[in-house]
Order: structure tokens, then sequence, then C-alpha cells
């Protein structure tokens, strides 16, 4: 972070960790540490400046849903700390007391996610659907998946809840005008569950950014994990997990290509294609893998 004026400046990686992080506290119900979180953002120029819109109805939804919920204290080092088990056990225990309570909170849920268009909303209430059982969920998100078109990320955490209700067999989705299919039972839970050759294309990157930039791996990290999550269910996904030869260096190259351009500049790419061996036949798919970043690289964010 550096300092404009009276306002904070927030880097492009520093903004999308902190998007992450309000995505988590929304799903988890803390709504008082969103709220602080919020405040803070809200104070944020440059780039941040863009989502300020967004946050200040989110902020606005927040205080009028959930007054009972203070500002929390928003800390930097405090988000570095890894609460996340312990928040989703709070959640569990709090939505079985709910659900014990009243027999109408998770159709209101169900209700509520068809009647919301903010994929931060929608991310909050499939948090917590996903940490609940109940007739109507399944049902009622095969449904909504099918009924119009949503946001990738939030289609695949969708994917995911119906999978952790016990869903079995065809899911069916929209992804841009078209009508998709994935199998309940492969959707991958964490990123452990994708096929290693997933994994190979982060060790892939590591390897070549090691000396050359060291800190483009951690970017590669969190842009792949989420790379993966956009393209499931679609045909390029099936490009992605091949273990033929060349499969993970090409797109090893495409994604070290890609963040070198966002990181550094518009620039060639003669040095990665001559670092990952990218020649022959390997260029043209090469060549499509990394069209395929440029253009669904805005997905990878709820608000793109």
């Amino acid at each position: 972070m550096s300092e404009a004026k009276d306002n904070l400046v927030l880097f492009p990686k520093t903004l999308d960790y902190y998007q992450i992080q309000l995505t988590r506290m929304l799903e988890t119900e803390r709504y008082a540490d969103a709220k602080g979180l919020l405040q803070f953002l809200l104070q944020c120029g440059g780039e941040a400046e863009r989502h300020h819109t967004e946050w200040q109805a989110l902020l606005g939804w927040l205080e009028a849903a959930f007054p009972e919920a203070g500002e929390g204290f928003f800390s930097g080092e405090a988000l570095l700390e890894d609460e996340e088990e312990d928040a989703e056990e709070t959640l569990r225990q709090r939505l079985a007391e709910r659900t014990g309570q009243d027999a109408e909170y998770i159709p209101r849920l169900l209700a509520g996610l068809g009647g919301s268009e903010d994929p931060e909303q929608q991310l909050m209430i499939l948090g917590q659907l996903s940490y609940v059982e109940h007739p109507e969920i399944e049902g009622a998100l095969r449904k909504w998946l099918l009924d119009s078109e949503h946001h990738a990320i939030v289609q695949f955490r969708a994917l995911q809840t119906l999978r952790r209700q016990g869903a079995a067999g065809a899911v069916h989705f929209l992804r841009g005008g078209e009508l998709l299919q994935a199998e309940a039972e492969a959707v991958p839970l964490q990123f452990a569950d994708f096929p290693p050759a997933v994994s190979d294309v982060l060790d892939r990157v590591r390897q070549t950014a090691e000396v050359s930039d060291p800190t483009l791996s951690y970017f590669a990290e969190e842009m792949w994990k989420e790379c993966i999550q956009v393209a499931f269910g679609t045909p390029i996904y099936r490009h992605m997990i091949e273990e033929e030869d060349g499969a993970t260096d090409t797109w090893a190259a495409a994604v070290h290509q890609f963040l070198t351009e966002k990181l550094h500049g518009k620039q060639g790419d003669d040095w990665v294609r001559e670092q990952y061996g990218i020649t022959g036949d390997l260029r043209f798919r090469y060549e499509q893998a990394l069209r395929w970043l440029r253009m669904y690289a805005g997905e990878l964010a709820p608000d793109a």
C-alpha cells in the first residue's frame, strides 16, 4: 500500500486479496468485520475507486439487514491470521440453531438467492447453504443454475454446494448463452481435488519464475486457482487437465506470459516461449491458452 494525499492507494493484488477476504467474511456471517473492511476500502483511492459504488451499496445493505452487527475494527495484519476453520465451525453451529428454531430459514435463503443479482450476496447465501442439509436445497439450486446465467465463480460455488448436499448425476448451467453440464460427484471441493495436471501447471511456473521473477509465483497461484474454477464444466477445462506431453508447459507458459503483461506491461513473449519449450505444434495451443486467459481473466472477481 502507498499513500496519496488523504487516500490510501491499494496495489492491484492487495485489492484482490481484500476482495477475497470480504467474500469470506460474508460467507461466514462475520458482518461486523465486513462492515469494518468496507469502511476501510471506501477510503482507498486509485484502482479501488471503481468499486466504491458497489461497496457503498453493499455496506448500506449490511447496515439495513444486520443493524445489530456493529462495525468491526479492520486491521490488515489481523486478516493475515488464519481464522477460517473456527469461523466455519461457528457458522455450522449458528445455522444448526437457526434451522432448528425456524423452519422457514432455509426457504428464505433460497428465495433470497433467486431474488438477488448481486454476486457478493449470492456467494454469501451459498456459503450458508453449504453448511446445512435441507430437502429443498438441491432442487432449488439445480433450477436456479438452469433458469439464468450467473457469474462463473458463483456458478462454481453453487456446484460445490450441490456436491456437499450429496447431489448425484448431471447438473446443467448456462455460460455464454450455451447449456453446459457437470457431474455433481466430480465437482472439486478444494484445489487438491482437481486432477494432478492442474497443480503441475503451478509447479512448472514456480520452477521457471524462481530466479527470474519470484513474486510472479504468488500471483500465479492465486490467479490459476480461480481460473480453474471459472473454466470448470466448459470445453476449455478439458484442455487444462490434459496430461499429454506439452499440455502443462502450454498452460504454464500462458499463465507466465499473461502475468508478465499484467505486472510489467505488454511485452514480447520470446523469452517465455523459450523457457517453456513452446515450439512447433505447441505454439498454436499456447496462443489459444493465452487468448483464453486474456478474455476470461475478468471473470476472476465477482465484481468484474
